[in-house]
């Protein structure tokens, strides 16, 4: 039976029908219009917040008396549905929409919709440039399949004063997009838009532990309130207190084995949400490769971490636990023929290589930040390395840490995956090739800084502290690109106190600079610092002497020596002159006043004003030196 449409001037006895007939109207073709209002809404958003934006704006079309005044149909179309269609762009189009009092809410989930291809992405991109009215244009031609004058038509009643110049943007989008034939350029492919349909959405849970934490936060604080409510109304009456309420907070459990098998369950975060968070680390990264939908892979790769055997291998001081939490994909993709699957549960980076030689690579993450999160080792074969980038990496370079004064060479990085590159051991004074990356100016602006490959998962980072200005307060340590960071790590690097995985950070302190007897020029000393994911770490001094080849390594060993809690130090060595002379070097850092000299059979305290000192002697001897700080303390070497 055919449908009859209402007219405004019905009867006030049939008032309740055209709202019945706009009900069924709004249901039975309820998918084509969220999916109109997502396409037509902001892209700057999260996914989750437009789907639900979406579904908001279709909804909230319903309205409670009808009244329509004129007939916006096109064609065959039901007017009915046409009014309502009105009524979504109309929405989609306010700069700010209302509250939304009646609006879908999901408590505890996160909905994306479903992952496309290249040419989703690019037109993901390409919406988001637009204004409101153009992104409106382009869900009527695509979505609806309008004409254009249909098209500017449905725009004019839905408030858009200019209707031909948004068509206009939106078949430029089309055209770039690959899309034409539905804006009016000429293809002829119909359209697929499964990644814009907020019907058709995965479902993941938010941080489990977070929610759970503020649901008992909220329940003692109800009943804390309940309790003091009683005790106000009754206290006076009866002259008892109450017992304090003992608190049940804690660490959560953590989830039942098998539980982050499922592939399912993993966790696949927007694209640009690294744009738009204040958390910039690996929870930021989003899943890239061309087998992240390889439900067979993700499987295996989950089934290997969450059951540890053989083929699993640990950093030192990382867990072989099943994950805590439902891991993230970051990354599942062929890397030179062999499968490879990148997961992270908020503490761990695990990395799945499929096939015989393969196995599960498990090192820490966890608090990571723009630098520490900027690149994870993919594929290592020999001395070569393939690193996976982060999302914000807008430039990549590789440069010979031993050659400071050549010029960085580009590293080409598609979807974040570099080839295969040089990589070396920054310890063994060889010159190891090290990553430098620039960040996106949407993180930091003109923000680079150095990885170095130290044979584990993720790279170390490599900072540097200049020499003190007495002027000015103590430095904290910077990104060591600079000219003066990348001389003093090219002779200074190979003296690192560590150089093994699970190493998070790398800073070169130069802490003195001493005038050399005789003329013979200057040396510069420096603190090496290695600090590891685990909190542990290690220093070690070194002086840097002219024309010297390598560093000479002074002294060192683990603690929080040339750390930010331990920022004074004491450094010594035996040097021969030019002429034969047999010196001891010995420096301090600023705060150091005084040194002290003991041999043998002699022994030298004197004040140093620059902080350092020379001694000449006959023949080289053991010795113990120690610094005064200017507040009387004594300190001596790392060791």
């Amino acid at each position: 039976m055919a449908e009859r449409t209402v007219d405004s001037a019905a009867p006030a006895r049939g008032a309740a029908r055209p709202v019945v007939q706009a009900e069924a109207a709004l249901v039975r073709h309820y998918r084509r219009l969220v999916r109109l209002a997502y396409v037509a809404l902001p892209a700057d958003r999260d996914r989750h917040s437009r789907v639900l934006a979406a579904h908001t704006a279709v909804q909230r079309a319903l309205p409670s008396r009808w009244a329509r005044r004129s007939d916006p149909a096109t064609g065959d179309e039901d007017p009915v549905y046409a009014a309502l269609r009105i009524r979504v762009l109309r929405d989609g189009l306010r700069p700010r929409p209302a509250r939304r009092l009646l609006a879908p809410r999901v408590w505890g989930l996160r909905l994306f919709t479903p992952h496309g291809g290249e040419q989703d992405a690019a037109l993901e991109q390409a919406l988001a440039a637009l204004d409101a009215p153009a992104r409106a244009a382009f869900a009527l031609r695509v979505v609806e399949g309008l004409t254009a004058p249909e098209a500017a038509e449905v725009l004019r009643q839905a408030g858009v004063e200019q209707a031909e110049r948004a068509l206009d943007a939106a078949a430029g989008v089309g055209a770039a997009s690959g899309i034409g034939a539905s804006v009016g350029v000429g293809a002829s492919a119909e359209p697929d838009l499964s990644a814009f349909d907020p019907c058709a959405v995965r479902v993941q849970p938010t941080d489990l532990l977070s929610r759970r934490r503020k649901l008992t936060a909220t329940l003692l604080v109800g009943v804390l309130g309940l309790t003091t409510a009683t005790v106000v109304l009754s206290g006076s009456a009866t002259g008892t207190g109450t017992a304090p309420v003992a608190s049940t907070t804690g660490p959560a459990p953590a989830p039942p084995v098998g539980a982050a098998a499922d592939p399912a369950r993993l966790v696949h975060v927007p694209a640009d949400l690294w744009q738009h968070t204040a958390r910039i680390d690996f929870t930021a990264w989003p899943a890239r490769g061309d087998r992240r939908e390889d439900a067979a892979l993700l499987g295996r790769a989950t089934t290997a971490w969450e059951r540890p055997g053989p083929q699993t291998r640990a950093e030192p001081g990382t867990d072989t636990a099943p994950p805590i939490a439902p891991p993230r994909l970051l990354y599942a993709g062929t890397v030179d023929g062999a499968a490879v699957v990148l997961l992270y549960d908020g503490q761990r980076l695990a990395r799945y290589t499929d096939g015989r030689d393969g196995g599960l690579d498990l090192a820490r993450a966890d608090d990571s930040d723009v630098t520490t999160a900027g690149a994870v080792v993919l594929r290592r074969r020999g001395t070569s390395v393939r690193y996976l980038l982060a999302p914000w990496v807008e430039a990549a370079e590789t440069r010979r840490i031993d050659r400071p004064d050549t010029p960085a060479q580009p590293l080409d990085h598609p979807d974040g995956l570099t080839p295969a590159t040089p990589g070396g051991v920054l310890t063994d004074c060889r010159g190891a090739t090290v990553l430098q990356l620039r960040s996106s100016p949407v993180v930091a602006e003109k923000h680079a800084f150095l990885l170095a490959d130290l044979g584990g998962l993720v790279p170390a980072h490599l900072t540097y502290t200049p020499p003190p200005d007495r002027s000015q307060p103590a430095r904290s340590p910077r990104e060591a690109t600079g000219p003066d960071a990348l001389q003093a790590w090219a002779r200074a690097g190979c003296a690192a106190p560590d150089g093994t995985p699970g190493v998070k950070q790398l800073n070169l302190w130069a802490f003195a600079v001493q005038p050399l007897p005789q003329n013979a020029g200057s040396a510069s000393w420096v603190c090496l610092r290695a600090d590891r994911w685990t909190g542990e770490g290690s220093a070690a001094t070194a002086v840097l002497l002219p024309a010297a080849q390598a560093p000479q390594r002074t002294g060192g060993g683990p603690g929080r020596s040339c750390s930010r809690f331990e920022q004074d130090t004491v450094g010594w060595a035996w040097w021969r002159s030019p002429q034969g002379t047999e010196f001891l070097l010995a420096a301090g850092s600023r705060r150091v006043t005084r040194l002290t000299v003991k041999g043998p059979d002699w022994s030298a305290d004197r004040p140093v004003p620059d902080h350092t000192l020379a001694v000449e002697r006959p023949a080289r001897a053991n010795v113990q030196v120690e610094g005064v700080l200017d507040g009387g303390a004594r300190i001596g070497p790392p060791h």
